[in-house]
């Protein structure tokens, strides 16, 4: 299955609100990634997704990637320098933990959509939302579908 079929438009716009939702709380800007296979090690993939989506070219140095390779179940939460210079080593632990809970269930979007939320609460103590905050990345989701 391709990535960008995995879910329904229904539960894309569940994710993407969940984006904007959280970035009305916190001036870090979120990415969500999904994949349909990962070959190589899950952070090493995020890494390089990371850079590919050009996350770590925010002012803040305080984007965040959730990437989700469907087929294999790997995921991965991955910080800025930014965020990883003012946060304990442990700091995506909690949130990790509930988004995998969700997916042991099939509940993907849930799961998504909550830990994104998530990261918006705790990201607001170290980066909170200014009023001329200018969203620097987009909230859509973005594939990578291989053909």
């Amino acid at each position: 299955m391709k990535a960008s079929q995995f879910f329904n438009e229904e539960q894309k716009k569940l994710i993407t609100d969940a984006v904007t939702e959280a970035e009305l709380n916190t001036s870090g800007e979120i990415r969500v990634h999904i994949e349909s296979d990962c070959k190589e090690v899950v952070l090493d993939r995020a890494a390089f997704i990371f850079e590919k989506l050009e996350i770590h070219k925010t002012e803040l140095r305080n984007g965040v990637l959730f990437y989700l390779s469907i087929s294999d179940n790997k995921f991965a939460i991955l910080g800025d320098a930014g965020i990883n210079a003012v946060t304990p080593d442990n700091f995506w632990e909690e949130i990790k933990e509930t988004v995998i809970n969700h997916f042991k269930k099939s509940k993907f979007d849930i799961g998504l959509s909550t830990g994104i939320k998530m990261a918006g609460q705790a990201l607001k103590e170290h980066f909170p939302y200014q009023k001329e905050d200018i969203n620097e990345l987009s909230d859509e989701i973005s594939f990578g579908d291989k053909e």
